[in-house]
């Protein structure tokens, strides 16, 4: 299967600049995973069409921020963006000029806090030693900027807008935006009829975005992301299962966690902490999720293969098409997609 088999015509215009107020007026395009049926609604509509036994997923990750500004030992300007903390010093980050900053560069962002370019990564990043006078948390909240898509050109005079409501965990370079959808009411209407939320953590780092290079998806390598999973959240999630109750994934990076625990885990969740670097194209079977609330996603990305593995190629490039004739929002900040079954 080719990445070109996964691309689709958007125009610029349908990319959302701005998150819709109220948060859950965004509109959600319902499809059929196995017929393709798509009905047209508004996210505050969800409740229709879920279950009072169904289980729902969320990644309650928290976006940091990951972006830092600062200037080489040589006097010139360089961007520090975080990925991945690997440990109480060290991050895995992408530098910009790239090719300026190689091992033993020096950045200094504030009298406070600096770096040292100390080792390549394999997927053109690096991994970068910060030296901080204080809590290293407290100095980024100071010194950092909120990471948005590049696709977003526009600025958010609200910061909260790009995080979930329910967002507790630090540690994402993007947030889970499918979940940005979703008000305190919403949740507690869902709640009220019948449907069990559990939380579970992904920290999105560079694997749910980084573009496909290669023509042949088989050959693409995903980036590893960190999950955390509670005792009390896989519990929940094994008893569902079990149960034959169905298992709704928002988002894609919940989606992400849950396979990849179940893939380790021999078809049961187990709690705790590990690294996933799960690639979910088409044939892969999955093992826990069910029904997915998701955003529009970008042509030829790993999502729309993932979302494509839920349903059908054919049918997600036909509802992608449907989307675009009716004027739906694309991507961070755009309008939901709710991939179910048995749509009547």
């Amino acid at each position: 299967m080719q990445v070109s088999d996964f691309n689709y015509d958007l125009p610029q215009e349908l990319i959302a600049q701005t998150p819709m107020e109220p948060r859950d007026h965004s509109r959600l395009l319902v499809v059929d995973k196995d017929t393709g049926k798509t009905l047209h609604r508004h996210f505050y509509d969800l409740p229709d069409f879920l279950r009072p036994d169904d289980l729902l997923v969320f990644n309650d990750t928290r976006v940091i921020p990951a972006r830092l500004h600062g200037v080489k030992d040589t006097g010139a300007k360089a961007e520090v963006f975080l990925l991945t903390r690997l440990n109480a010093t060290d991050w895995e980050v992408l530098v910009r000029p790239g090719k300026r900053l190689r091992t033993g560069a020096q950045i200094k962002f504030s009298d406070d806090l600096s770096c040292e370019i100390v080792d390549n990564t394999e997927f053109g990043g690096r991994i970068a030693r910060f030296k901080f006078d204080g809590v290293f948390e407290e100095i980024l909240d100071r010194l950092g900027e909120t990471p948005l898509p590049p696709y977003i050109t526009a600025q958010l005079e609200d910061k909260e807008r790009y995080q979930t409501v329910y967002s507790r965990d630090k540690g994402s370079a993007a947030a889970p935006t499918a979940g940005l959808h979703f008000t305190k009411e919403l949740l507690q209407k869902v709640k009220d009829m019948g449907c069990e939320e559990v939380f579970v953590t992904l920290n999105i780092g560079l694997g749910t975005f980084r573009p496909v290079s290669v023509e042949n998806i088989e050959d693409h390598v995903m980036h590893k992301e960190f999950y955390t999973i509670t005792p009390e959240a896989a519990e929940a999630i094994n008893n569902a299962k079990a149960a034959g109750r169905r298992i709704v994934s928002v988002g894609t990076t919940a989606v992400r966690t849950l396979e990849a625990a179940a893939t380790a885990g021999n078809g049961v969740i187990k709690p705790g902490a590990a690294w996933t670097d799960i690639f979910i194209y088409p044939g892969y079977k999955f093992k826990m999720v069910d029904a997915l609330v998701t955003n529009f996603h970008l042509p030829q990305s790993t999502l729309l293969m993932l979302v494509s593995t839920l349903s059908t190629r054919e049918i997600m490039l036909k509802t992608y098409e449907e989307a675009v004739r009716e004027k739906y929002r694309f991507f961070s900040f755009g309008d939901a997609m709710f991939i179910t079954d048995h749509l009547k």
